[in-house]
């Protein structure tokens, strides 16, 4: 029976371990699905057909001879690719990776592996995931499945645009300043950002050290919760992985859905709304409102005042981070290797700015002068300095909401998808996309986006929730509320894409 890529990660798990479909049977219907699609969609650099295939021949073999296997066992996955991978491509979108093959996996990767997980391929993203539209990739642009013509969000559009087009149940992404978050807004599936240190950073390519972390990217609120708990726990070999971290998920989703929203204390982000929004996002995220209190939930405004230099604070730690992770990328080790024409014995240093020149995209570039900039002697105090004190000023505004909300909504985005090539020339109107993603970051909070309606073009809308340092579980929970709460309000895109669709 085809037809089963339209179901749920954890249907699909369901029908594995009733006999109902094989695990080969599943991937070869997402890779039929990338074979239909992506030379449209574009959202894959890599597609490991035979790897997948080999994972799901050994799944069905130990499934029926009777093993116990992973709940998840035998669904497919995708992975964005700046997650390392072994043996098999690792690009992060950039020229200058030269289809980099690792020799070692990513504690996310190890433990999918672990379970079995039929890895289908590596997905496209804004180069080095600096980017809010993956218009920024070596390999081309990823088209968001809804319409072709304009943008998925970014930096991990592949991601989003794997899920949302039926080619795979669930992926993961990374998520710096709304990396996961933004995307799933743009193309109407689920993206989470875990709490800073559920998720192990070792064997994902730095873009910004204490902002980055791993999530999940699905279609239904319990695939992405199922997925977190797969790939979380303490890692040793990742210093700011949490100890004896158990966010109980799944636990927690089902105590919420039998609660509906008694007891459940909201707060609506004044600085988040207003001048700049879109009215059709305002309009679906005050009907999520109005569905909340009819559940029963308490639902107040919190006044979050240092949210409105959050963007400003991004844009100066992120690049200082950026500057210091990237300087690995010299020409010398691995990866790309340019020496300069007209230069008789080259320096270290001409082959590195040979070899950066060439490799790095215009958006990398400019993060790198700008990040390089903050942290020089005499600008760092000033910059980066006053950066991390309003990063300070953030935490505790969040603190102090907290004390009086269990969690905090606002829309994820401005507005829905813009067209592509629409914001190209304009970084700073590019970055006001993730204003209401990057406060999340900033102080290691969990946040996700949940798809709440659609605006006049049928085009995604998306509720941003964000809850306490730990309190995934809440967080999930209100998610999964929400998801019920609205789904008559949200939009599916059609199982098979029209040519209207396909052609842009």
């Amino acid at each position: 029976m085809k037809g089963w890529i339209y179901r749920s990660a954890l249907e699909m798990a369901d029908a594995l371990a009733a006999g109902e479909v094989t695990s080969l049977e599943l991937v070869n219907e997402c890779l039929e699905r990338i074979e239909k699609y992506d030379d449209k969609v574009n959202a894959f650099i890599t597609v490991d057909a035979e790897g997948a295939r080999k994972t799901a021949q050994e799944v069905d073999r130990l499934r029926a001879e009777g093993a116990q296997l992973h709940a998840l066992a035998g669904v497919p996955i995708a992975v964005k690719d700046n997650i390392v991978t072994r043996g098999l491509d690792t690009t992060c979108a950039s020229a200058i990776m030269d289809r980099w093959k690792p020799p070692y996996d990513a504690t996310v990767i190890a433990k999918i592996k672990e379970a079995k997980l039929p890895i289908v391929g590596k997905t496209n993203l804004d180069e080095f995931a600096m980017g809010s539209s993956t218009e920024h990739s070596a390999f081309g642009t990823t088209h968001n499945p809804w319409d072709l013509t304009r943008v998925p969000g970014g930096s991990g559009g592949g991601s989003a645009a794997a899920v949302a087009s039926y080619m795979v149940p669930f992926a993961l992404g990374s998520d710096t300043g709304g990396s996961i978050r933004q995307p799933a807004s743009f193309t109407g599936t689920v993206g989470v950002k875990p709490t800073y240190g559920a998720v192990s950073r070792y064997g994902l390519v730095a873009l910004a050290s204490s902002l980055d972390q791993i999530g999940p990217a699905a279609r239904t609120v319990r695939d992405a919760a199922a997925l977190q708990e797969l790939i979380e726990g303490t890692d040793p070999m990742d210093s700011t992985s949490i100890p004896n971290w158990n966010s109980g998920l799944e636990e927690a989703i089902t105590k919420r859905l039998a609660e509906s929203g008694r007891g459940l204390r909201v707060g609506v982000v004044e600085q988040l709304s207003g001048d700049g929004y879109q009215a059709e996002v305002l309009e679906a995220f005050d009907n999520t409102v109005e569905r909340l209190k009819q559940a029963g939930a308490d639902v107040k405004t919190v006044s979050c005042p240092s949210f409105d230099y959050a963007l400003s604070a991004y844009q100066l730690i992120m690049p200082a981070e950026a500057s210091s992770n990237l300087a690995r990328f010299d020409g010398m080790r691995f990866g790309l290797r340019v020496e300069p024409e007209g230069v008789e014995n080259p320096t270290a240093a001409d082959v590195m700015s040979a070899t950066r020149e060439a490799g790095f995209g215009p958006e990398v570039k400019r993060r790198i002068i700008l990040g390089t900039h903050v942290l020089s002697a005499g600008y760092v105090d000033a910059y980066y300095g006053s950066a991390q004190k309003v990063r300070t000023l953030i935490r505790e505004d969040l603190n102090r909401a907290f004390k009086d909300v269990d969690v905090l909504i606002s829309p994820t985005t401005p507005s829905t998808a813009f067209l592509i090539g629409e914001r190209i020339s304009d970084p700073m109107a590019m970055y006001l996309n993730d204003v209401a993603a990057i406060p999340a970051n900033l102080a290691g909070v969990p946040a996700m986006s949940v798809p709440n309606g659609t605006d006049g073009a049928s085009l995604p809308t998306a509720v941003h929730i964000i809850a306490p340092a730990g309190a995934d579980g809440v967080m999930y929970g209100v998610g999964a509320l929400i998801e019920e709460l609205v789904e008559d309000q949200v939009e599916t895109l059609p199982e098979e894409l029209t040519t209207t669709q396909v052609e842009g």
